[in-house]
């Protein structure tokens, strides 16, 4: 475990451990590729007393990307489906975010190291002006590499995908109203995330690695 790790980790944490503010929601994005997948033949419907019977043999559809942004103290989630997880998309999906938050002066962003999770991404499919400008509407924190646990738009895609994404799926269309729907109930309900390892816990529970690394 190396310094930087240990910094980025404990920036996170600390974030985690702000008062709610609305004029500096913390968001947690991420965001999860997968395959559609068809049925080769049709399933034997499902009838009382049975289970639904599905043939092993399934096509695939393409690809998809769902992007996730969640904030968990106003217990808010917002995702979008697309085809693709390009720079463009990434923007597109920013862009919505951004829109969300009206009444925010700064979106304090929780997300991973991928290549186009920056803001460069915007200059990739907006005019300079209008690139910068959302741009300055983000304060971007990273997770350490290989520390994706630390961000909790990862929870909420593991949710999804055990509530949502656990059956096969053929087309963009019936994914976007599966998870729309998902995304509808999960804020209605008010479901959040109750994060509890804050850095005193990691200094205590990770002591040897900052022993070590002043050694």
């Amino acid at each position: 475990m190396t310094g930087d790790f240990i910094w980025r980790m404990e920036d996170i944490l600390e974030l985690y451990e702000q008062p709610y503010d609305p004029k500096r929601p913390v968001i947690c994005f991420d965001e999860r590729p997968s395959q559609l997948i068809g049925d080769a033949i049709v399933p034997i419907p499902i009838k009382p007393g049975s289970s639904k019977k599905e043939h092993y043999e399934y096509i695939r559809n393409g690809t998809y990307c769902i992007f996730l942004a969640f904030e968990p103290l106003a217990c808010k989630r917002i995702i979008c489906v697309r085809e693709q997880r390009t720079m463009v998309d990434y923007t597109d999906f920013m862009k919505i975010l951004s829109d969300s938050y009206p009444e925010a002066e700064t979106i304090v962003l929780v997300q991973d190291n991928l290549n186009t999770h920056t803001a460069g991404s915007f200059y990739k499919a907006l005019n300079p002006e209008d690139a910068f400008n959302l741009a300055k509407r983000f304060e971007y924190h990273y997770t350490p590499k290989k520390g994706s646990w630390l961000n909790m738009a990862e929870i909420e895609l593991s949710a999804l995908s055990k509530q949502c994404l656990d059956r096969r799926i053929a087309s963009i269309k019936t994914l976007a109203y599966e998870v729309g729907a998902w995304e509808r109930e999960r804020n209605s309900i008010g479901a959040t995330v109750r994060w509890r390892f804050n850095k005193d816990n990691a200094r205590q529970k990770l002591r040897r690695h900052y022993i070590n690394l002043q050694n």
